[in-house]
């Protein structure tokens, strides 16, 4: 047990809590009415606690599949969209319905990839979220499965509810899942396996114990919540991962029960910038850093110099978001790019003072300046 006395949520003023989908939808079976309504009487005690809760919700999917009388869940772009579409409808009717009888009002808020990478979306999507908690509404995040390609899709809303904890700068994240918590080894298959009561987040002996998707509703498993304890921790987030079966799990939480596991978060904050680099989940390239660069980096924290580089991969732009990783392929920091891909390949391995007789001007002395770069968990461990 840890040493903190009660559970972070019971000290929590701000929440993302994330349902997944075969909790709202009878394990697939089209939407759950009265888990949705359970769902809402809990929301609404936290707020009369005065907690600022948003709520992420998986379920569209499978709510679609059960309308359009579909078996099993569609492995086709098209067809995905499609079912999310219908099954959007009536998922946020459902939480509107439910909510109102506790006189409090949603909002349908529909997020991509695009919206966080790119830095005024990512701004206007947390003013709009902040606004909506002042005004007491119960935000309602999915991601808009309806336009998403592979390209910038999320891909869980495990992830989802890590990328809006550090948007908003939640104190915790609340995954309810359908399994009792992380076990140290797969209670499928070892019956001797621990529940893991409370461990630090970004701990990499928590991902070799997680394991993969636990049913066929649902995307993620419990690889994909460690990983998004991981990188709620950013923004300070603690995280707890319990099963939504349990009898008023989130009002126990409240009042400081210890349920599941939770991972609490001892990194290193990120500024608000650095979160935003972080929470970009595909990068437009990677430049392949000596050892003396990685060095001047890490230990120095200095901006990264063109003559560092040793290799550059992928077709960026000035200003993309490019990782930059150590001779064995490893990120160690990501940042703003001050050259196109073309203009790093020529003039990698030269001293600053080259840039302008090679490119004909020079905008930049830095490749990346360390203002605009951050560290990654990687690295900082």
């Amino acid at each position: 047990m840890s040493a903190n006395s009660v559970s972070a949520v019971s000290t929590s003023e701000r929440i993302v809590i994330k349902v997944g989908s075969s909790l709202v939808t009878n394990e697939g079976r089209g939407l759950d009415l009265q888990a949705v309504e359970q769902w809402a009487t809990q929301v609404a005690a936290l707020h009369e606690l005065g907690k600022q809760v948003v709520l992420v919700s998986s379920g569209a999917v499978a709510e679609g599949m059960a309308r359009l009388g579909w078996a099993r869940r569609p492995h086709t772009m098209h067809e995905l969209q499609a079912a999310a579409a219908v099954g959007q409808m009536g998922l946020i009717q459902a939480y509107e319905v439910a909510f109102a009888r506790h006189g409090l009002r949603t909002a349908q808020i529909l997020l991509t990839h695009e919206d966080m990478a790119d830095r005024r979306r990512y701004l206007n999507a947390r003013t709009t979220l902040y606004t909506l908690l002042s005004l007491g509404v119960v935000p309602i995040v999915n991601e808009n499965d309806t336009v998403v390609t592979d390209e910038i899709k999320l891909g869980d809303n495990d992830t989802l509810g890590a990328l809006v904890t550090n948007l908003i700068e939640a104190e915790t994240l609340v995954i309810l899942t359908d399994q009792a918590g992380l076990f140290d080894s797969d209670p499928r298959k070892n019956p001797q396996a621990k529940l893991i009561a409370t461990a630090r987040a970004g701990d990499p002996a928590l991902e070799e114990m997680a394991g993969g998707a636990g049913s066929g509703i649902g995307t993620g498993g419990m690889l994909t919540k460690v990983l998004a304890a991981r990188r709620a921790a950013h923004s300070g987030g603690h995280t707890v991962i319990a099963s939504g079966r349990e009898p008023e799990v989130l009002l126990r939480l409240a009042r400081g029960e210890y349920i599941g596991t939770e991972l609490r978060a001892e990194l290193p904050v990120r500024s608000a910038r650095q979160r935003w680099l972080a929470n970009h989940l595909r990068l437009r390239g990677k430049v392949v850093l000596d050892e003396g660069a990685v060095r001047a980096l890490l230990e120095g924290h200095k901006s990264l110099l063109a003559i560092g580089i040793t290799a550059v991969q992928g077709d960026f732009e000035r200003g993309d978001v490019v990782a930059c990783v150590n001779p064995e392929g490893y990120e160690v920091a990501r940042g703003l790019i001050n050259y196109s891909a073309s203009d790093t390949r020529r003039i990698m391995r030269q001293p600053s003072h080259k840039i302008a007789e090679i490119l004909g001007s020079m905008s930049d002395a830095e490749l990346m300046h360390r203002d605009n770069m951050m560290f990654t968990t990687v690295a900082l461990q």
